[in-house]
């Protein structure tokens, strides 16, 4: 049994960039995108900040709606239940139906997310040891929620064992199987997303990872988000998730990466033809 901390991947590039395509199409409802002579107007990251900032503050957010941001989750089946709530939206999760987590490239053996609610003292050493279990009502939760994976992954393992099939031992999994989601929004359902999921009345462990995303965020783009306020006590005690980025890091990486392997295409066309 494993048990792991949620994380965030940014898979795609999180870049001031991403607003130029929105000034582009934004200006196309009025033809703003010419001057008095019909001559394309350039179009710059400052002038797509300022234009974003814009359609916000007038409301007009169906335009953002052209940009798009990928992200990975690894986070419990509990929450990912929530962020598919979120229907605007383009999905990939890790499947338990297909995934047997009997097998060795999973390590044979089932990964958890540790609740940031249940945690031992420390004075604890060993969570098998009631003696003084009894004597800590914190280290006593942790201790029978870890008890609880423990059991669910020898029921798991010996229904798979058994003949069952990952979609039928499936049953035995709690909420806090970990799982990977892959999530595509546009940029005003992020918007969204950050207004719902980084509120005080979120659930502790969307927090966890919505919060450090969103000041991912406000970092890389802050014209898309500075105007939601998050409220300090939704914050607090929520140890942040980590996030990461994908290998690619700027459209310039991935645009010098499709060049290298342009010679490459043209050769296997030449083979094909």
């Amino acid at each position: 049994m494993r048990i792991i901390e949620p994380s965030v991947e940014i898979l795609t590039p999180l870049e001031p960039e991403l607003l130029i395509n929105i000034e582009r199409a934004g200006r196309t409802c009025y033809k703003s995108d010419l001057d008095k002579d019909g001559n394309i107007k350039p179009i710059t990251i400052k002038t797509a900040d300022d234009f974003v900032r814009m359609l916000i503050g007038r409301g007009h957010e169906a335009m953002i709606e052209h940009g798009y941001v990928t992200v990975k989750f690894v986070c419990d089946r509990g929450v990912s239940h929530e962020i598919v709530r979120h229907r605007i939206a383009a999905y990939a999760q890790e499947s338990t139906r297909y995934c047997n987590y009997s097998k060795s490239k999973f390590g044979n053996e089932i990964s958890f997310i540790k609740p940031l609610f249940f945690n031992k003292c420390p004075e604890a050493v060993d969570t098998t040891c009631l003696e003084w279990a009894d004597h800590c009502n914190e280290c006593y939760k942790y201790f029978w929620w870890e008890t609880i994976m423990e059991d669910a992954e020898i029921s798991y393992l010996q229904l798979i064992e058994l003949g069952a099939k990952p979609e039928q031992a499936r049953s035995v999994l709690p909420n806090s199987l970990k799982t990977e989601i892959v999530c595509t929004f546009n940029l005003r359902e992020w918007r969204h997303f950050f207004k719902l999921r980084c509120a005080p009345a979120a659930h502790p462990q969307m927090r966890q990872v919505a919060l450090p995303l969103y000041y991912e965020f406000l970092d890389k783009i802050p014209a898309l988000v500075e105007d939601i306020i998050i409220d300090e006590k939704a914050y607090e005690n929520i140890p942040f998730a980590e996030v990461t980025y994908n290998q690619w890091k700027s459209s310039e990486e991935i645009k010098s990466f499709t060049e290298e392997l342009e010679p490459f295409k043209i050769e296997w066309i030449k083979e094909e033809d």
